[in-house]
């Protein structure tokens, strides 16, 4: 989160105001296609109750398994295809970066070690710690990264604080971010889903299509390159893809303008949207 906060200005809210047409369209289109995809799935008897519903929803994983279970579906099928949906995404956009030729530049050897100022980065690694905590205990949906974000960028934005991250903590973090999602597969996860891998993996082919498309569209109408379209309209994966973004020459700015912006979007109306579709299906 303090990594991306970096990359934020002023020029991370331009964007969102000048193209906010179009970013309001991709968003609304994502949501409404992975939706559709978890009613079809949902129709056809497959999953238990409204299991699909849940687990097709585009972003906020954790929030979703949350009300999952509340609302009486299997955790652990939801956590089955969101985490699914992230391994796909990731990986199928490392590899458009890779193939594209867009990855970033190589670090010399020496910049892993560079000395970096001991009193901002005790400040930064302070308000990222305490600010996380207190996205987790306040219960906000992906409060442990936009809580952190939200606050690194505002005093990055500002001009006052300077956010300066050592590569070797970049790295550690990363390793921990793909441990997580790594480890969320279970033998018992796993065992429990083989009935429902094929048509999760359907649907998450179908959405990610889609997304291609739309990336398509913001190319056409922006003259974008299609690496940021793409990274920008990828279905899921916040983290993930602020980090792929990060060490690639793309517009990270917009890129996680259009994320952060569906992010918000399935936080405040995906558990109701799932649940106006559950009780339909």
């Amino acid at each position: 989160a303090l990594m991306i906060a970096t990359t934020v200005s002023e020029d991370f809210l331009g964007t969102f105001q000048r193209n906010w047409p179009l970013m309001l369209f991709v968003v609304v289109s994502v949501i409404s296609v992975s939706t559709l995809c978890g009613w079809l799935i949902t129709r056809t008897g497959i999953l238990p109750g409204t299991t699909a519903i849940w687990g097709s929803s585009a972003g906020a994983a954790s929030t979703m398994m949350m009300m999952a279970e509340a609302y009486g579906a299997d955790a652990r099928l939801v956590a089955f295809m969101q985490y699914l949906r992230v391994v796909f995404v990731a990986s199928l956009a490392t590899l458009v970066a890779h193939v594209g030729g867009h990855g970033g530049a190589a670090m010399p050897p020496h910049a892993w070690f560079e000395p970096v100022p001991l009193p901002p980065l005790v400040l930064m690694l302070a308000v990222g710690i305490l600010s996380g905590l207190a996205g987790q205990k306040l219960r906000i949906p992906a409060g442990a990264f936009l809580v952190p974000f939200a606050l690194a960028a505002v005093l990055n934005a500002s001009g006052n604080v300077i956010i300066e991250l050592p590569q070797w903590l970049l790295v550690i973090a990363f390793t921990l971010l793909g441990w997580n999602i790594g480890l969320g597969f279970t033998r018992a996860i796993l065992l429990h889903a083989r009935r429902a891998l094929l048509p999760t993996v359907l649907s998450i082919v179908a959405l990610i299509s889609f997304s291609g498309l739309l990336a398509g569209l913001l190319v056409l109408m922006l003259g974008i390159d299609p690496l940021t379209a793409y990274l920008s309209t990828s279905p899921g994966g916040l983290d993930s893809i602020a980090v792929i973004a990060a060490s690639s020459n793309v517009d990270v700015a917009f890129v996680m303008a259009l994320q952060t912006a569906r992010l918000i979007m399935v936080t405040l109306f995906g558990p109701s949207l799932a649940r106006f579709v559950a009780n339909r299906a």
